[in-house]
């Protein structure tokens, strides 16, 4: 599980957005003070679960007092009609609340979900499925966690965690060696360096260093095509550089890539063009 303490300001802020400066007027509007309602979160598609904690966390933040129990946890695959949650409570802060568990739910169900089908796409052929730092602004915690829900694994989580070497810093550096070299300088032993590479020239100078022993310890693979990624595992040998492939992955193109024998293919669709999953709140 998520730890709360990396969903509450997320929740927080959205309850704010969302009861802006006079609260639910709706609700205090139409329901008596007293009232008090029960409901269950169902899902209306099949899917990967991720971010069950958003709905406690979310009603509990307006009624401390509430009763929810969840069914399933985070990781589980569901069918159509599936419960996920039931939850008893003060009507006003639940109604008031329901929108921002609703929303945090589906979108991390459908990226938990999507990586679940690009995994299951590769399956038996070696590669993990990374996900990238396109996130939404502010989710990247909740997101990266669905990717690992639906079974994917974690690139890194922002500038400060590794070194990530792109085109650009290889022009002003001047070249692949200067940049890495420069790199292998600045950071200790526990830091990773990763390298992108943009054809099999790059790829062999930076296969040199790593042959000398100061060379990236992963290399991107950006844009190549099915081929050019199959020689780039052959020359790489049995050399330890992990190989990354990167750019243009879709479902249709990716258990390809996954057999030319790279370790890694980071997709950036898993959080920023994954479908929100349909899920719905229903009051009995």
């Amino acid at each position: 599980m998520l730890p709360d303490a990396l969903i509450l300001p997320v929740i927080r802020a959205a309850l704010a957005e969302d009861l802006g400066r006079a609260g639910d007027v709706t609700a205090a509007a139409c329901i008596p003070e007293s009232a008090r309602m029960r409901a269950r979160f169902a899902a209306r598609k099949p899917g990967v679960l991720a971010g069950i904690a958003c709905v406690p966390l979310a009603v509990l933040e307006l009624d401390p007092k509430a009763s929810i129990a969840l069914k399933l946890k985070d990781g589980d695959a569901f069918e159509a009609g599936a419960v996920l949650a039931e939850v008893e409570a003060d009507a006003r802060a639940f109604l008031s609340a329901e929108r921002t568990a609703l929303n945090l739910l589906g979108r991390l169900c459908g990226v938990a979900t999507l990586t679940r089908s690009y995994v299951e796409a590769v399956a038996g052929t070696g590669a993990r499925i990374a996900d990238t730092r396109k996130t939404t602004p502010g989710l990247r915690a909740l997101e990266k966690h669905a990717v690992r829900c639906g079974g994917g694994v974690n690139h890194r989580f922002g500038l400060d965690d590794a070194i990530l070497i792109k085109d650009n810093h290889v022009v002003v550096c001047g070249g692949v060696v200067e940049a890495v070299t420069a790199a292998r300088a600045h950071v200790g032993h526990l830091m990773k360096i990763e390298l992108e590479v943009d054809g099999l020239d790059q790829f062999d100078q930076a296969l040199t260093m790593v042959a000398e022993g100061r060379g990236p310890d992963v290399i991107m693979l950006d844009n190549f095509n099915n081929a050019d990624l199959a020689e780039a595992v052959r020359r790489r040998g049995d050399q330890r550089v992990v190989l990354e492939a990167s750019g243009g992955v879709n479902l249709t193109t990716v258990r390809g890539i996954a057999e030319t024998g790279v370790d890694v293919i980071s997709v950036g669709a898993l959080t920023h063009s994954a479908p929100v999953l349909d899920i719905g709140l229903d009051a009995f």
